[in-house]
């Protein structure tokens, strides 16, 4: 059986809550809410499968749940169940203790207790969804200072540009200017981080340096070398307390130009330095610096820094759980533990587009922890292990990326370092051990280029053998809005291998990244545009990546991507993994909720590798054509609003009869009016004789004239026309092409003859109710949350790609009869509220009730078509569909040869 939907457990648990009176009945119905299997809970009724000590006030069942009645206090009651023997010995997930006024339960795995009036179960139904196997994933956010930071730095920034015309105007000028804010960066987190003496950086300008700036550069540039000179004794004595830091950070080259300072930049510089630059966090401040001097970016300040929780989604299903797991088992063997720190010690972590490094640093540090983790364990079993403690084995050196920015290969290489540091220090607050910082030794192995066009394993070569993580958040461009220098990169990646030049430009890293893990034991999940698991790209991208024996191991889909900066990215992602096929579990990852798949296919959905492509004709015959609605092409001069038209009824009857109602997405959905001239080459002269018609289809003819679209400037002598015309002056179903995702059905119209649908939607002629019902259907919105494009969040719907593909079976007259009942019984009800726009009606908040149980009987009847049993999740409804959708296409293809053969006889 498969397993319940977040939203079926929550409408079975509703029930449950506001009743009169509660008895020993609650336990066995909260069970079945969860999908436990009605058999199970009639024993455990019976007490054939209670095993609780006291089976009068007591139901237990193993790995399940210990429930007790109480008249006493429940809190009190459960805090000496919760670890009594019977509780221990039976593996129990939930204990649950209620004086069925109260009720308090506590999930042994997770540790958490909660307490509510029984009444109120519906609200604190999610406590209990391990039952229904989707395990809390829960993520640890982290507070940042950065942005602070960022904005005085950037105003740093401004003053030197002004200082310094030119600057910025070639590469050598950029290159040195960055050069010079990963240095400053550097320092004063090192002066409030131990590195250097407190204050040290600051203090030396402040008192060492004109007041106006002058002398400013050539200090810094004295002191940088200073920091690069071992001996003191080889310093100048004013900048001789300051340490041999190395690691290249300071290296002196010709292209290396301190830039010149004004007294306002000096002010800024000093400004700058009175923050408190010890609590920076590295995985964000890189992605903050950078857009400080990107020109163009500066708006949009931390918009495009992945947060830690987004960046563990990534990385703790990858392998940080599993780490973390075998830390748990090996808790009392030394050996086991030993092992591990093996283990973690020479894993590999690489992100190919590693930007400021913010995946790399997480890793690191989650690394580190873990590292730290099992040494206080050791400790705890055996002071023999002290020696361990000298250094940590986890080394920067293990960590790789490839950044096209200069600036970002530098800033990421800093944030490692400073990661360390700060590691290093909570590795002697625990085993009270200096690992010093400088001299810098580890640089790390990031390097500057291309990553579609560099070779991956000549950065991070994989031997197929070696624990190897690709992590990261890859660019990501749409076929369509994808400069020249973008292109020009997909022939390095593809080789002679066919594609298509829809692809999203985060495909070359898939593929090149699907090309770098086959046959090996390395794996990555990568941040990306959730459109690439939806519509037509899927079947771009996925066939050639699991032809070459990948799989899909685990997926976040679509969630808003959010961070801590000033601003949050207003875009909607997921997060996918790849790996070599093997056995083992996958998982599913929805609205922070996880769930066991079987396959994980390329849309993100637990059912068979199936492609989804466009097709021309609907797949089942049972569905009539549906069209793109017509298309004006007219600069605006053939479309009316509602004082046009009136303006040309006022002109008389003749001029008014041609015009006709228009509707797009925007019009069906909020109710907006609006009109268009439609005018057949019968009635154009007639129609031209009017002045107004007349002075509008002159400005049409000379808009189409002026285009620079053949087609369309052939056009200028129909001006009368559509540029494309599906309309029929029939019944029509619309669908708008556009729709908030928010929404559990999309607002679809049932339209007149007389109006136009507009190519903002698509079009049913000559429509019969049932199919108003069958598009109505959850089954439908089923299909369509799968395969359908997205914009951000919102419903892309296509005929092509959509309804031309969606399975329906051969209907019976009497169930088409009985799904136009349906229909009607929902344009009833939504024309009884015809105050009320589509988009107020089907808001998820305010759908009014008797539209909603209209809707539902429309859901029965088409449910029944395909299956016997009713449907409890969206899930169950896909796994039929793409089985369904298996068979049809299997037969179509069979039928192929055979007519092929007739056609030949003939």
């Amino acid at each position: 059986m498969a397993r319940l939907s977040l939203k079926a457990i929550e409408e079975r648990v509703a029930p449950l809550a506001g009743r009169e009176e509660y008895d020993r009945e609650f336990i066995f119905d909260l069970l079945l809410a969860y999908g436990k299997p009605r058999g199970n809970v009639t024993r455990l009724r019976n007490g054939s499968l209670n095993v609780a000590t006291d089976q009068l006030t007591e139901v237990a069942q193993k790995n399940v749940v210990y429930f007790k009645e109480t008249t006493g206090d429940p809190l009190e009651v459960i805090e000496d169940l919760k670890t009594s023997p019977a509780v221990v010995r039976f593996s129990t997930r939930f204990v649950i203790v209620t004086d069925y006024v109260e009720l308090v339960a506590h999930d042994i795995k997770t540790n958490e207790t909660i307490g509510f009036p029984i009444r109120e179960i519906d609200q604190h139904f999610t406590f209990f969804l391990p039952w229904a196997g989707m395990e809390k994933a829960q993520y640890v956010a982290e507070a940042h200072a950065d942005v602070k930071a960022a904005e005085r730095m950037g105003k740093l920034f401004d003053e030197l540009l002004q200082a310094n015309p030119g600057i910025f105007d070639d590469e050598r000028g950029r290159h040195a200017l960055n050069i010079f804010f990963t240095r400053l960066l550097f320092c004063f987190f090192a002066e409030d981080t131990g590195i250097f003496t407190d204050n040290q950086f600051t203090n030396a300008i402040g008192s060492q340096t004109q007041p106006d700036g002058s002398d400013l550069a050539e200090f810094m540039a004295d002191l940088f070398k200073a920091l690069d000179t071992a001996d003191p004794a080889d310093k100048p004595p004013h900048l001789a307390g300051f340490p041999y830091v190395n690691g290249r950070l300071f290296t002196v080259t010709d292209d290396q130009v301190v830039p010149r300072f004004t007294k306002q930049a000096r002010s800024e510089l000093i400004a700058a330095g009175t923050l408190i630059w010890r609590e920076i966090n590295p995985d964000i401040f890189g992605s903050m610096f950078q857009a400080i001097v990107t020109p163009g970016k500066r708006s949009d300040l931390g918009q495009h820094y992945t947060s830690v929780p987004n960046i563990l989604k990534t990385i703790e299903p990858l392998f940080l759980d599993g780490l973390k797991e075998e830390l748990n088992a090996a808790q009392d063997s030394e050996r086991r533990l030993v092992r591990l720190l093996d283990r973690i010690a020479v894993i590999k972590v690489f992100d190919p587009a590693c930007g400021s490094g913010n995946f790399l640093v997480i890793a690191y540090k989650e690394l580190r922890k873990l590292e730290h983790a099992i040494l206080e364990r050791l400790a705890e079993l055996s002071s023999s292990h002290q020696q361990l403690w000298a250094d940590s084995r986890i080394s920067i050196e293990s960590f790789y990326g490839i950044e096209i920015d200069d600036f970002a290969v530098e800033v990421a290489i800093l944030s490692l370092w400073i990661a360390k540091h700060q590691m290093n220090r909570e590795f002697r607050e625990k085993f009270s051990v200096e690992i010093p910082l400088i001299p810098l030794k580890e640089t790390g192995q990031i390097i500057a280029g291309n990553a579609t066009r560099v070779n991956w394993n000549e950065v991070c070569p994989n031997d197929g053998e070696s624990e190897i993580y690709l992590i990261g958040n890859p660019p990501y461009k749409g076929g369509k809005s994808q400069g020249k220098e973008m292109k020009a990169d997909y022939p390095f990646v593809f080789g002679g291998r066919p594609y298509s030049k829809d692809l999203d430009y985060i495909a070359l890293w898939f593929v090149k990244g699907a090309d770098y893990i086959e046959g090996t034991r390395a794996e990555l999940a990568f941040v990306t545009t959730n459109s690439v698991a939806q519509g037509e790209h899927v079947g771009l991208m996925f066939p050639m990546i699991f032809e070459m024996g990948i799989e899909i191991g685990y997926a976040y889909t679509s969630f808003k991507w959010e961070n801590n900066a000033k601003r949050n990215a207003g875009v909607t992602v997921a997060v996918i993994n790849l790996r070599v096929e093997r056995p083992g579990k996958k998982y599913i990852f929805t609205d922070g909720l996880q769930a066991e798949a079987k396959n994980i296919n390329g849309y993100l959905v637990d059912a068979a590798p199936t492609f989804i492509y466009r097709r021309s004709q609907p797949l089942s015959s049972t569905l009539p054509r549906m069209a793109l609605g017509s298309m004006p092409k007219d600069g605006g001069h053939l479309l009316l609003e509602p004082a046009d038209r009136a303006e040309l009824q006022a002109a008389g009857p003749e001029a008014s009869r041609y015009a006709k109602r228009y509707v797009g997405s925007a019009e069906l959905i909020n109710d907006v009016e609006r009109y268009c001239l439609w005018i057949s080459d019968q009635d154009l002269p007639v129609a031209r004789s009017i002045p107004l018609i007349g002075k509008r289809l002159d400005a049409v003819a000379t808009w189409r004239s002026e285009s620079v679209a053949s087609t369309t400037a052939e056009y200028a002598a129909h001006p009368n026309r559509f540029k494309q015309i599906s309309y029929k002056p029939t019944e029509s179903i619309m669908v708008p092409s556009i729709s908030s995702g928010r929404r559990e059905y999309i607002p679809m119209g049932y339209l007149g003859p007389e109006t136009v649908i507009s190519n903002k939607g698509f079009a049913v002629y000559d429509a019969e109710p049932w199919v108003f019902a069958v598009l109505g259907s959850k089954m439908h919105m089923a299909w369509t949350r799968a395969v359908s494009g997205r914009m951000r969040e919102d419903y892309q719907y296509g005929a092509y790609i959509v309804y031309n593909n969606f399975p329906v079976p051969p209907l019976s007259e009497a169930m088409k009869e009985k799904l136009t009942v349906a229909a009607l019984r929902v344009l009833d009800v939504r024309e009884y509220h015809c105050e009320q726009t589509l988009a107020e009606l089907y808001d998820p908040d305010k759908m009014p009730q008797d539209l909603r149980e209209a809707h539902a009987a429309v859901d029965a009847l088409v449910d029944s078509i395909y299956s016997k049993k009713p449907y409890e999740s969206d899930e169950q409804r896909l796994s039929d569909l793409f089985a369904l959708y298996e068979r049809m296409t299997a037969e179509e293809a069979a039928k192929a040869p055979a007519k092929k053969t007739r056609r030949s006889a003939k």
